[in-house]
């Protein structure tokens, strides 16, 4: 059974995959410049919160695997840090064990 750090990074790695489905769907119709509500990435699972952005920049975030974004407050320090912060989203970088994960299931 995974561990508690391992099913959050699962979850986050959830709703990454859901964004990367929506982010190709937009792309195709409207381009990589259209702008598009993507599901924050955060680990829990009842968080409905959206963040706008076009494909291209949700493409540029997640060049690293252990990258997520997440709604300004949804950083959960003991498993990610915060390595850029807007006025709307944060991007955070999965660290132990929780980055392992997002790496294994981004190869995956």
């Amino acid at each position: 059974m995974p561990g508690r750090d391992e099913r959050r990074a699962m979850n986050e790695a959830y709703f990454r995959q859901w964004n990367e489905q929506v982010k190709e769907q937009v792309e195709e119709v409207a381009g990589d410049q259209a702008t598009f509500n993507m599901a924050c990435e955060c680990s829990s699972l009842e968080c409905a919160g959206r963040i706008a952005l076009t494909p291209a920049e949700y493409e540029e975030i997640h060049e690293d695997p252990r990258d997520f974004i997440v709604i300004r407050g949804h950083v959960a320090l003991d498993i990610e840090s915060p390595v850029l912060t807007t006025e709307t989203f944060e991007v955070v970088r999965k660290h132990g064990r929780a980055g392992e994960v997002a790496e294994e299931l981004a190869d995956g």
